[in-house]
C-alpha cells in the first residue's frame, strides 16, 4: 500500500475505534442520571434508537443528521420546500442508500467517514508541502520544516485534535466540507487549476461558506505569480484562474435549484431566516456581544473563536497571506448569521484548518508537542462527553 495510506488508515481506524469505546462506556455511564436525556434532547435520543438499537452506531446521529436524512428521502418529482441546507452532503447518500438495503442514515454514515479519510490524505499531503516550503502559499518559506513525512503527520494528528473535531465521524457536513477544502488548496499548491475549479465547485455546494474560499485560492494564485499586478500577468492570471469561477458557479447552482422549485432565488435564505432567525450581521458586532453580553455558555464558545484568531495572527507569517485570509473567513464568515450561530459555533471552527498548521509549526520541539498534544486530548476528551452526556446543543 502506497504511502501515506496505511498511516491514513491507521489513524482513522484508531481514531474510531477509540472514540466509539468511550462513547459506548460514558453513554451506560449516564444511563441512571435522572436529568439525562434533558427534556429538549429526548427526540433526539428517541431518533437515535430509531436508526440502529447499537449505540456504538447511533451515537454519531444529533439533530441536523435527521435533517439530512430527510432530504436524501424527499422525491425530486415533487415539489420542493426544505431549503435550509445545501444538497451536496445528502445528494452524495441518495446513490449509495440502494446499495445499503435502502438506508438513507447509514449511506450519509458512510459518506461522512469516506470524506474524513479524504480529510486525512489530504492533510498529510498538503502539511508536506506547507510545513516543507515547498508551497507558494506561505510567505517567503517562512513555514519550512525538516522531515517532510514527520512534519505532515503532525500537521494531521493537530487537525484530528482540534476540539470538536470527534464531529468529523459524525452523520454531518464537517469532514465532507474541509475534505473539499483541503483538495482545493492542495490542488491549487500544484498548479492544477482546472482540477481546483471541479472540486471547488463542489465544495461551494457543501456550505454556504464555500463559495467565499475563492478568495484565498485567488491570492494563492497571485502568489504564484509574485503578486505582478500588470496587463500582461493579469491577462496570465486569468488565463491560468478562470476555474476559479466555478466556485461561485456551486452555489449559484444551488440558487438556480431553489428558483426552479420554489420560484425564489433566495429560498435558502429565507427558511434560514423563518426557520433559525438567521439574518446577516456585521461578524465582529456579533464576536463583540458573544463575549461581553450573552449567556456564560455562548461566551465560552465565542472566546474560543477569539483563542483561534489569535492562534492565526500569531502563526501568521508561517502561513501566508492566503491560509491566514482563509482561517478568518471560516471563523467571521458563520459569525454574520448573527447570535443563532452560537450554537453550533464549535462545530464550525473546525473548518480553520490553518489552526492546525500553527500548532503542527509550534510543536517541532518534542516536549512542546507532548503537552500541546495532551492538552488538546484533554479539552477534545471533555467535550465529546459534553455531546455525549446529551448536552449536544453546547455543540451543534
Amino acid at each position: 500500500m502506497p504511502a501515506p495510506w496505511p498511516y491514513v488508515l491507521a489513524v482513522f481506524v484508531g481514531t474510531k475505534v477509540a472514540l466509539s469505546l468511550v462513547g459506548v462506556l460514558t453513554l451506560a455511564a449516564f444511563d441512571e442520571i435522572p436529568w439525562a436525556p434533558p427534556p429538549d434532547d429526548v427526540l433526539m435520543r428517541q431518533q437515535q434508537r430509531e436508526v440502529s438499537p447499537h449505540r456504538w452506531l447511533s451515537l454519531w446521529f444529533a439533530w441536523d443528521s435527521f435533517l439530512y436524512d430527510h432530504l436524501a428521502r424527499l422525491p425530486l418529482d415533487q415539489p420542493w420546500r426544505d431549503f435550509g441546507f445545501p444538497l451536496l452532503y445528502p445528494f452524495l447518500a441518495r446513490p449509495l442508500a440502494p446499495l445499503l438495503g435502502g438506508d438513507t442514515t447509514l449511506a450519509l454514515l458512510v459518506v461522512a467517514n469516506a470524506a474524513f479519510v479524504g480529510v486525512l490524505y489530504y492533510a498529510h499531503q498538503l502539511g508536506e508541502r506547507l510545513l516543507t516550503g515547498a508551497t507558494t502559499g506561505a510567505a517567503g518559506g517562512s513555514a519550512t520544516d525538516g522531515g517532510g513525512d514527520r512534519a505532515a503527520r503532525r500537521f494531521v494528528r493537530y487537525l484530528v485534535l482540534l476540539p470538536t473535531a470527534f464531529l468529523f465521524h459524525a452523520a454531518l457536513t464537517e469532514s465532507l466540507f474541509l475534505c473539499l477544502a483541503l483538495a482545493t488548496f492542495y490542488y491549487a499548491e500544484k498548479r492544477r487549476w482546472p482540477l481546483v475549479g471541479v472540486v471547488g465547485f463542489f465544495l461551494a455546494l457543501s456550505r454556504s461558506a464555500g463559495f467565499f474560499v475563492v478568495l484565498p485560492l485567488a491570492l494563492l494564485l497571485l502568489g504564484q505569480g509574485g503578486y505582478r499586478l500588470g496587463p500582461r500577468a493579469l491577462r496570465g492570471y486569468l488565463r491560468t484562474g478562470w476555474p476559479l469561477l466555478l466556485l461561485p458557479a456551486g452555489w449559484l447552482t444551488f440558487m438556480a435549484f431553489c428558483r426552479w422549485q420554489s420560484g425564489d432565488w433566495f429560498a435558502y435564505k429565507h427558511a434560514q431566516e423563518e426557520g433559525w432567525n438567521i439574518r446577516v450581521q456585521n461578524p465582529f458586532g456579533v464576536l463583540w456581544h458573544g463575549v461581553t453580553g450573552t449567556a456564560p455558555r455562548d461566551a465560552v464558545r465565542v472566546w474560543i473563536a477569539v483563542v483561534v484568531l489569535a492562534v492565526l495572527v500569531t502563526g501568521a507569517r508561517r502561513l501566508g497571506m492566503p491560509y491566514l485570509v482563509y482561517g478568518v473567513m471560516m471563523v467571521l464568515v458563520p459569525l454574520s448569521m448573527g447570535p443563532p450561530v452560537y450554537k453550533s459555533l464549535l462545530r464550525y471552527l473546525l473548518a480553520v484548518f490553518p489552526v492546525a498548521l500553527v500548532l503542527a509549526s509550534w510543536a517541532r520541539r518534542p516536549k512542546v508537542d507532548v503537552w500541546l498534544t495532551a492538552a488538546l486530548a484533554l479539552l477534545q476528551g471533555v467535550l465529546f462527553v459534553v455531546w455525549l452526556a446529551y448536552w449536544t446543543h453546547f455543540i451543534i
